[in-house]
């Protein structure tokens, strides 16, 4: 299985008022991550919405907060398959501190489902073959 990875630079504006990234921020990076590892697969959302007409929508989410993270801190958010099925796929992600060194923590780690949609009509519909096929490949 291919692990994408994603950095991430923590800002003010993603804390609370200790300090800390506040909880529903951590969902944004995991986001990020997945636009990233989409795109790094040659496709752009805005453009899938028009050709072949299909959205992604998160079904559900499941998050396991470990530690914090803090203002300042660089953090790494990876993205990886975990499950594929015709209309759905759920991605497995970390969000790590200190990626680059040798004592890496593992701060947060959560899967996302997400349904492959009909843009006009939102009713769940089969990945377009390309988009399988690319998302097979590296899980």
């Amino acid at each position: 299985m291919e692990v994408f990875s994603w950095p991430v630079r923590v800002y003010y504006e993603d804390t609370d008022t200790a300090g800390v990234v506040y909880y529903a921020n951590y969902l944004k990076f995991m986001e990020r991550a997945r636009t990233e590892w989409l795109r790094s697969l040659g496709f752009e959302q805005d453009s899938l919405m028009r050709d072949p007409g299909v959205v992604f929508a998160v079904r559900a989410v499941s998050v396991d907060y470990r530690y914090p993270a803090r203002f300042n801190d660089a953090l790494e958010v990876t993205a990886s398959v975990s499950r594929i099925r015709p209309a759905s796929v759920v991605i497995a992600h970390e969000i790590r501190r200190n990626a680059q060194s040798g004592n890496a923590q593992l701060l947060t780690c959560g899967s996302v489902k997400l349904a492959c949609l009909d843009a006009a009509s939102f009713s769940p519909v089969a990945f377009p073959e390309n988009i399988l096929e690319a998302v097979v490949r590296v899980s």
